[in-house]
């Protein structure tokens, strides 16, 4: 008792001013004390608990709010849901490449986001006649409308949809777009099925509860929860990224699979996983409602979908570049090349044009460009707000359709296919050399992992600025193949390419 009392003695001063405040505290919490009108107790309380809030002058403590809406359970809104979510299962040919298994070739963009195609055994280059693929997709209307990846059916001879009930259906293709990743089947039930719809509007906020429903590693029906952690994500896996990023599991054979609001609403396609592991760490990735309704609408009504095309390069306006320009912000798109014979090369754009606004409503980034751009039908005049030497300009476009084989945006850029045609190589100028802007999936190139986006810095051991250098470096070597050193965010690395004509 007596060193009790010594020790309490000799605490500092400072010790003894918080037990008054912490015992206060305490007979607060536990309903011994009360406080009045002049009471200044729970501002107290709050100060023992938080020693930063000491000695301010005035309180600026966000005050926590208790959750109203937070789910006791996520069962109601899976039972409504869950008849409409089935698996995917597909035989695929053998050649049919990289949609079988996980093996993206060396340098694919989306080499750090595989995409989760199913069946664990079926990757490698296994010498098998037919491979099998598992997903997972959604209902969209009673008479049998499927939702899913393209990379899940993707080179499908034939794909069966298994619902919930333990019941068999096959299915056809009724229409895919790769640059989304999403794949429109039809099947023919014999009854209505149970379909959900997506979204109405694209309100999802970051830090919303949402619930993940498919067939991960082909076990079916199961159910994964968590919350939005980004909106917006690129991941490099095309020119439209808008990813939703989720922390709901979400692994190999989800892919294809709905994402929910807990009003039993689609607000996202599942799609990618970031994973060094092979497994999810929680980084998801889903296309949002407002793309794939767009999408799918195109698939159902013409089997492809159409996309307006301006044919320029573009890259962000950095704060540096904003600076020089005498923009106030770095809001907008740097044209660094216009494509001739394009629309925007008709309409008179030019290298070093910013784009502000399209029809009237501001472009944040390149990005914002790319998917106005696209979402524009071919044919479809558009007035473009472009910042010009200082001045302000308006110039209207009609846009044309975008090509699909990038020979075709090769043969645009040089008026001829020439050297660049025969490589399957489709160039365009950059800040930094000449790059590649499109790869025949058929060529050289493509299996020797040339992509979209690597700098050319030189040929044959000089330096390229322009498309136009790069075919004169070829024709002056006159050999019979051609030596291209690459940059990306890789580093650099060469390459060397048979020309078919030498």
């Amino acid at each position: 008792m007596t060193d009790h009392v010594k020790n309490a003695e000799n605490m500092s001063a400072k010790s003894k001013a918080v037990r008054p405040i912490a015992l206060a505290a305490a007979l607060v919490a536990a309903g011994i004390i009360g406080y009045g009108a002049g009471s200044t107790s729970p501002d107290i309380a709050r100060a023992a608990s938080n020693p930063f809030a000491e000695n301010r002058q005035e309180s600026t403590e966000i005050e926590p709010v208790a959750p109203s809406n937070a789910p006791a359970s996520f069962a109601d809104v899976v039972e409504r849901v869950g008849p409409a979510v089935v698996s995917v299962r597909v035989t695929q040919k053998a050649e049919a490449g990289p949609a079988a298994g996980m093996d993206l070739p060396p340098g694919h963009p989306l080499e750090r986001f595989f995409k989760e195609f199913g069946a664990p055994n079926g990757g490698g280059n296994q010498p098998a006649p037919k491979r099998q693929a598992q997903g997972s997709g959604f209902f969209i209307s009673s008479d049998g409308y499927v939702v899913t990846n393209n990379h899940v059916v993707e080179g499908g001879e034939e794909i069966v949809i298994a619902l919930s009930s333990g019941e068999e259906l096959k299915a056809k293709i009724v229409g895919t777009d790769p640059k989304t990743d999403l794949a429109l089947l039809k099947t023919e039930p014999e009854k209505a099925m149970p379909y959900v719809a997506f979204a109405p509007e694209d309100n999802l906020r970051i830090g919303d509860w949402v619930v993940a429903v498919g067939n991960p590693f082909g076990l079916g029906g199961t159910v994964t929860s968590g919350i939005v952690s980004a909106r917006g994500r690129d991941i490099g896996a095309g020119p439209y990224d808008d990813f939703i990023q989720i922390d709901a599991s979400i692994n190999r054979g989800n892919s294809g699979g709905p994402t929910f609001d807990l009003s039993g609403n689609v607000v996202g396609v599942n799609t990618a996983i970031f994973s060094p592991s092979g497994g999810s760490v929680g980084i998801g990735f889903a296309i949002p409602a407002a793309v794939a309704q767009d999408v799918i609408a195109d698939l159902k009504e013409h089997g492809s979908v159409t996309r307006g095309w301006l044919g320029v390069s573009i890259q962000p306006v950095t704060p540096e570049i904003a600076e020089s320009l005498g923009l106030e912000e770095g809001e907008g798109a740097l044209v660094a090349d216009v494509m001739k014979a394009s629309p925007a090369d008709k309409a008179g754009l030019e290298t070093g044009d910013v784009i502000l606004a399209i029809d009237g409503k501001k472009m944040k980034d390149a990005r914002d460009v790319s998917r106005a751009v696209a979402g524009y039908d071919p044919g479809t005049e558009v007035n473009f707000e472009l910042l010009r030497d200082g001045d302000e300009e308006e110039v209207d476009v009609v846009l044309g359709e975008f090509p699909e084989e990038p020979r075709q945006v090769a043969a645009l850029e040089s008026g001829a296919a020439g050297k660049t045609g025969e490589l399957g190589l489709a160039l365009t100028s950059g800040p930094e050399g000449v790059v590649v802007q499109g790869v025949d999936p058929q060529s050289e190139a493509a299996a020797k992992g040339v992509r979209p986006g690597d700098v050319i810095v030189k040929v044959n051991g000089r330096s390229v600025s322009n498309p136009g250098e790069f075919e004169t470096r070829i024709e002056e070597s006159g050999k019979s193949s051609v030596l291209l050193l690459l940059r990306n965010e890789s580093g650099q690395h060469f390459v060397a390419l048979s020309l078919k004509d030498a």
